[in-house]
Formats: structure tokens, C-alpha cells, sequence
């Protein structure tokens, strides 16, 4: 059996400047790439504001999920880094609303920075889209 490897964008201009792309799905599995709180117009989405920039990224992730044919319910972990760790309740309060019944394996991770300076936290997600199994589901 062979899968075929499927690229979501997000339009990002860097992606094809550095090589990457917002998610990949081969078979079930699918990667969404470290997602930055970047807001539509390219600006940085909350500035100063760990919660904002969290929830921005969150959606950034779910959209690369949906495009790539998987949801929240599918994810299995996430990445969660910050350039201050000391204010991961804040990244985690929106990682609570996203993944409060999902309850991914998830980490948390101090980084020195990031591209933009502005960036505060930045989120990773990997996904195994199930096989149709009539719902079913084990805790």
C-alpha cells in the first residue's frame, strides 16, 4: 500500500522561501508545523498577550487540520513553546478550551526566541485521523 504525501498551506510567503509547509498528511498521520500568531494581514495577532497569541495560533493549526482532512478530535500531541515559561497557564487556558476533551499528550517548552521578536508562543500539532470505526472510541 502506498500513501500519498499531501501538502496544506496556509499561504504563509515563507513557506516556500524556507522549504516547509503549514501541515502534511501521509496516510493518517498529519504534522502541523510550529504555528506563530500571525494575524491576517501579516501583522503579529495580541501583542504582549500570551492568550491572544495562543488562541491565533489554535487557529492557524485547526484550519491546517481541517484542510488536511482531520479535526481537534484527531490530534494525539501538542507542542507548546514560549519565550517565558513562566506564563504557560496562559497558553495553557487556550489549549484547555481546544483539547479540554481531546486531552492530547502535550509539552510545554521555554524557547530563547523566535523569528519575530513579537512572537510570544508558538504551537506544534500531530494528528492520526481514525479509521472509520462506526465512532467508536476507548478511553
Amino acid at each position: 500500500m502506498t500513501s500519498s504525501r499531501r501538502l496544506v498551506s496556509s499561504g504563509s510567503p515563507l513557506e516556500p522561501e524556507i522549504g516547509f509547509s503549514r501541515a502534511v498528511r501521509i496516510g493518517p498521520y498529519v504534522s502541523v508545523a510550529g504555528t506563530a500568531p500571525i494575524a491576517a494581514d501579516g501583522s503579529t495577532a495580541g501583542p504582549g498577550d500570551v492568550y491572544a497569541q495562543s488562541v491565533r495560533c489554535l487557529d492557524i493549526a485547526e484550519q491546517a487540520l481541517r484542510d488536511s482532512g482531520a479535526t481537534l478530535a484527531d490530534v494525539i500531541r501538542t507542542r507548546v513553546m514560549l519565550v517565558d515559561v513562566t506564563r504557560w497557564r496562559e497558553a495553557a487556558r487556550a489549549h484547555g478550551e481546544r483539547f479540554g476533551e481531546v486531552r492530547p499528550a502535550c509539552t510545554f517548552v521555554e524557547v530563547s526566541r523566535f523569528i519575530d521578536p513579537a512572537w510570544l508562543v508558538e504551537f506544534e500539532v500531530d494528528a492520526v485521523v481514525a479509521e472509520s470505526d462506526g465512532g467508536a472510541r476507548t478511553s
